[in-house]
């Protein structure tokens, strides 16, 4: 089912001060070239899988040309995210007709398997990665304008005409990034396979630091305030990157509704732009996105500014977003809260979840700044909240949350619930292990969904069980191919996507990247691993 927003007459209240501190922070983006490692095919197995095989050393291209039918792949070794340059030559008779091109990019080996024309996804299909071109002067010195986000390049001579063929020459990568990767320390773990798991989450966190923290480099290649707070949190332990965090928040608040709400994301070019697309859970995670950066920054002055905004979006929905029984208002299939992708998901507990897990980040912000009348108010409301959780989603027989007028379970009320501390330390640990032993209908299906399951777990007590949990979530994740960590995985179904094909999946996606913020925040430090 699509899920989007859409606002007639949009109107937006903009705070230039804000917006202009924004653009004094913007980064300055590092280059380096980065070249193809060696030439492959991709087939596809009989379980449906693509299978990689070598096809020839890079040393091999020179001697190759390409006539009207054939394909290259070049693999570049990693995940890559640039501008693509080449250089196509002809040999034999002098050419008598353009040559016509298709370049296909691919972040993992089964999208080279995928025909676009098959795509019947709600998303636009122009976020495919693919181009065709036309060179009528050759040679050619090609420079694709796009940035691509890819691990496999592949081009296809659609045309050239029968007397002549081509050779391919310098084929490069401009690799783009806020960060350098040598910054970061190893985590030097005796666990070689969480050492893995750190390399690739700090992969996807750098490929994702762009003029702003990107969500995907494929696809959206926007800034989304879920993904910016794990972003940050990961940022701290590895980039410590201040100056982009604070960018990207005083850009949420130098542009909101026209109420004061904030929106769940931001175009940053061509022009400024908040999208007409509110999430409940996401906006209030403006306040704990700014908490965590006053604690890992010190940057008092940020918090004093932005504490107003942060504080506004709990009182919009205090004022607005509950009923009578001081519960949220479940309002269906409407795209109004996130929380995960799972099919047929019902918000409503878990949004008052959210709701009481925000409060406690306001009480931690107003202390620091002495709002005593804030830490009052907002007090009463978490403890009038909590009654309400347990009166109405509480359910004694199942000795589980339920949510919605069909009183569903699902993992992630479960998980919220014990992140919101409704229950105290030892009853949500008898939660979370009774919930896996029922393993409810609702499962998670994003790395989203799963950081905050983690969370919940060593929240608990339950550390260890969190790192096996870890490594058998994102541990798989990597045995199954990934370079970066993916938008969505299911390992139920790992064909999976909610846009209705895969072909847009997104495979080095910002929420993804937070297992070497678990790693290095709750076990290295503590000399667990």
């Amino acid at each position: 089912m699509a899920s989007f927003s859409r606002i007639e007459n949009f109107q937006v209240k903009t705070n230039q001060a804000f917006l202009d501190k924004a653009a004094a922070l913007e980064p300055v983006l590092n280059k380096r070239v980065i070249r193809p490692e060696r030439l492959i095919t991709v087939e596809e197995n009989p379980y449906h899988e693509a299978v990689v095989h070598e096809a020839a050393e890079m040393s091999e291209l020179p001697k190759m040309s390409f006539g009207k039918g054939d394909k290259v792949i070049f693999d570049f070794g990693d995940h890559q995210v640039g501008y693509v340059s080449f250089t196509a030559v002809p040999v034999g008779s002098h050419y008598d007709a353009p040559a016509y091109l298709r370049m296909k990019f691919a972040e993992i080996p089964s999208e080279l398997l995928e025909d676009s024309e098959d795509y019947d996804g709600w998303l636009s299909r122009s976020w495919i990665q693919e181009d065709t071109l036309h060179l009528d002067i050759l040679p050619s010195a090609v420079h694709l304008p796009r940035r691509y986000a890819f691990r496999y390049m592949q081009i296809e001579v659609l045309d050239t005409s029968p007397k002549y063929s081509l050779t391919l020459r310098n084929i490069y990568c401009d690799y783009v990034s806020a960060v350098e990767m040598n910054v970061v320390e190893p985590l030097n773990s005796d666990d070689e396979l969480l050492n893995r798991m750190d390399r690739v989450s700090i992969k996807t966190l750098m490929d994702c630091m762009q003029s702003v923290f990107e969500d995907g480099v494929k696809r959206d290649r926007r800034l989304w305030l879920g993904d910016l707070r794990l972003q940050a949190r990961a940022n701290y332990e590895t980039f410590r990157n201040y100056d982009m965090v604070k960018r990207c928040l005083y850009l949420f608040a130098g542009m909101t509704f026209e109420d004061g709400r904030i929106g769940a994301c931001f175009f940053h070019e061509p022009d400024l732009r908040v999208d007409d697309t509110y999430l409940m859970d996401y906006a209030l995670f403006f306040g704990p996105t700014l908490c965590d950066y006053y604690e890992a920054s010190g940057d008092l002055e940020t918090l004093k500014e932005l504490y107003p905004q942060a504080m506004e979006q709990i009182d919009i929905c205090w004022d607005t977003m509950l009923d009578d029984r001081k519960i949220v208002i479940d309002k269906g299939d409407e795209f109004w809260c996130f929380l995960d992708w799972g099919e047929g998901l019902n918000k409503q507990a878990g949004a008052q979840a959210v709701l009481i897990y925000t409060m406690r980040y306001a009480i931690r912000m107003a202390n620091v700044l002495g709002d005593q009348e804030r830490i009052r108010k907002t007090e009463e409301q978490m403890e009038i909240l909590k009654a309400a959780a347990l009166e109405n989603f509480w359910d004694e027989k199942q000795k589980l949350f339920v949510s919605g007028e069909n009183r569903q379970v699902s993992w992630a009320t479960q998980i919220w619930m014990i992140l919101a501390r409704v229950f105290d330390k030892e009853k949500s640990r008898e939660l979370i292990l009774h919930t896996m032993q029922v393993n409810p209908r609702i499962r998670m299906v994003t790395p989203y969904m799963y950081h905050h399951y983690m969370d919940a777990l060593i929240r608990c007590g339950e550390d260890e069980l969190a790192l096996e949990e870890m490594k058998r979530y994102w541990g798989e994740m990597i045995l199954d191919g990934a370079d970066t960590f993916w938008e969505l995985y299911n390992p139920y179904n790992k064909h999976e996507s909610p846009y209705g094909s895969s072909m847009v999946n997104s495979y080095c996606h910002a929420w993804s990247c937070t297992p070497t913020y678990l790693l290095r925040k709750f076990y290295r430090k503590n000399g667990k691993i």
